[in-house]
């Protein structure tokens, strides 16, 4: 067992054990895990390892440490609750803030998680740390470690921290991300097959190196010839009202939120202002082709698609920081610092020419001279062949208001992966697409979706989830709606009775025709580069 701990695939023995019911109490006191530990390829440094008492949360250990060179990590152990699992949370956008694991809720016939995260192996800076890319520069080894290394390294020094506290290593492991996090659980499933159990990837930006061509146009799309936004944040209420007015309808139900927006085909130009008027309630024509460019999404000079997905009709009010420059992020948006930072420092191999979000054309060229280093990071195979037959499972799930990566991307993804496999895919790996919710959480009727829950039930008894309940809270925390969410294609139709706030009152519809979800776009190559792998 310690053999095969250190190799990293813990996933297959841990198969053969059974959901625990007791507690696990620890088998050494916290202080003494302050040390080194050997793991393959490198080494774990403990420095920190202070018991915290109950309080807002269980008690527990709390473990700091880094993985050679400087993966910093942090990894809370519980100690009178722990009942064998472990769960690894993913980061956002470039990552590089050590943000302290949370515990989740599963229950009391769950119990505890032992939980860690990490900074991804650098520290960002600047007024959104995780859009900061200078530290890459110039480090080879800071770019691998944030592209395929370190959520991996992590997961060997947790696990064999894990064992040195309780006297065995974890019965399952778990790891759940969004937007960047949903990145690391599909690149996990493709490269480290036996590290997890079940994975949850939200939001994934796997399409790396073309999502940041996304996001360039998102910025430029939106930009002037003066070097102003075209668009405002004050047009958003307005241009939101119309497509919902428009399109609210289309399932059956006006609810505040559109369970498909592929079938809303709202046009910006029934909004357009009168000649010379330029008010709130109106779009001027440049402001209606700029619309109409984020919902397109990028396309070079000969209408080629550069990404599979553009805005999606329904997330409008989640463009204000995103697409819309806000005082909040330095007078840019996280669309133009994101992309600006990923040309300057990140996108090319170093000692090449780079470029910037002012410079960067739109051509097939330039998307090909990108995605040499972006294999390191894209987490784009459709080979999961390995964690499949290794009983592993797999929850992907995205807002269909997204603002920040394309719902569509995901399925593009997901059929052609259905596609590459040589069975029912549902048996191992489903899609929740979750109506109203923007990127990773907030939105409109439902503003968060944990499936966590099911996915302990489907890796520990085989249950398949056929039912996810997503909710939707107000300004004061309160639960206000909930919605079950169905494994796609299927969406949730109300049955005509009682509250259409409560999940109780849906049921499982089949979409109206056959879905074709695959992307005419130029890409596809890009699955077939399946990027290095760390020892």
């Amino acid at each position: 067992m310690a053999s095969l701990l250190t190799s990293g695939s813990v996933a297959s023995a841990a198969r053969s054990s059974t959901a625990r019911s007791s507690t696990v109490r620890p088998v050494v006191e916290c202080a003494n895990l302050v040390r080194d530990f050997a793991i393959p390829g490198t080494r774990a440094h403990v420095t920190r390892a202070e018991p915290v008492h109950a309080g807002v949360e269980a008690a527990h250990c709390a473990v700091l440490g880094y993985v050679e060179p400087q993966v910093r990590f942090h990894l809370k152990l519980p100690i009178t609750t722990y009942t064998g699992r472990y769960l690894q949370h993913g980061c956002g956008g470039y990552c590089g803030a050590l943000v302290p694991p949370s515990f989740p809720d599963c229950g009391a016939e769950v119990g505890g998680l032992a939980v860690a995260t990490t900074d991804d192996g650098h520290v960002g800076h600047g007024p959104v740390p995780s859009t900061d890319g200078t530290w890459a520069a110039d480090d080879q080894p800071a770019r691998d470690d944030l592209a395929f290394r370190a959520p991996h390294v992590v997961s060997m020094a947790a696990k064999r921290i894990i064992e040195d506290f309780y006297g065995e290593p974890p019965s399952f492991s778990y790891f759940s991300g969004c937007s960047t996090g949903g990145r690391e659980g599909l690149l996990l499933a493709q490269r480290y097959p036996h590290d997890f159990d079940g994975i949850i990837a939200g939001a994934p930006a796997n399409y790396l190196s073309p999502l940041l061509v996304y996001q360039a146009w998102l910025a430029r799309a939106n930009t002037g010839a003066d070097g102003r936004p075209v668009l405002t944040a004050d047009r958003l209420p307005a241009l939101h009202d119309a497509v919902m007015r428009h399109c609210d309808h289309i399932d059956g139900l006006v609810d505040g939120q559109i369970d498909d927006p592929r079938r809303c085909d709202h046009d910006p130009a029934a909004l357009v202002c009168p000649p010379g008027a330029d008010r709130p309630t109106c779009l001027t024509p440049a402001q209606v082709d700029a619309v109409r460019r984020l919902y397109a999404g990028p396309t070079d000079a000969h209408g080629r698609r550069l990404y599979p997905a553009g805005q999606e009709r329904g997330s409008e009010l989640a463009w204000a920081g995103w697409v819309i420059p806000v005082p909040e992020f330095g007078d840019a948006s996280l669309a133009a610092l994101l992309a600006d930072n990923y040309l300057k420092y990140m996108g090319y191999p170093i000692g090449t020419p780079h470029s910037s979000l002012a410079d960067v054309e739109f051509t097939t060229r330039e998307f090909a001279r990108l995605g040499v280093e972006g294999a390191r990071g894209n987490a784009m195979s459709l080979d999961l062949g390995e964690f499949r037959r290794a009983g592993g499972k797999l929850i992907l799930w995205h807002g269909w208001s997204d603002q920040g990566i394309p719902p569509r991307g995901l399925l593009d993804y997901y059929e052609r992966l259905a596609r590459h496999d040589d069975r029912d895919i549902r048996r191992w790996a489903r899609v929740f697409m979750v109506p109203g919710l923007q990127h990773c959480f907030g939105g409109t009727g439902l503003t968060e979706f944990d499936p966590i829950r099911a996915l302990l039930a489907w890796v520990e008894h085989g249950t398949a989830p056929d039912r996810i309940i997503a909710a939707g809270r107000d300004a004061e925390g309160e639960v206000v709606r909930t919605r079950p969410v169905f494994p796609y294609p299927l969406t949730a139709r109300y049955d005509g009775t009682g509250s259409i706030d409560d999940a109780a009152n849906f049921r499982p519809a089949p979409p109206a025709r056959p879905t074709r979800d695959a992307v005419d776009w130029i890409g596809p190559y890009l699955h077939h580069k399946p990027g290095p792998v760390a020892p």
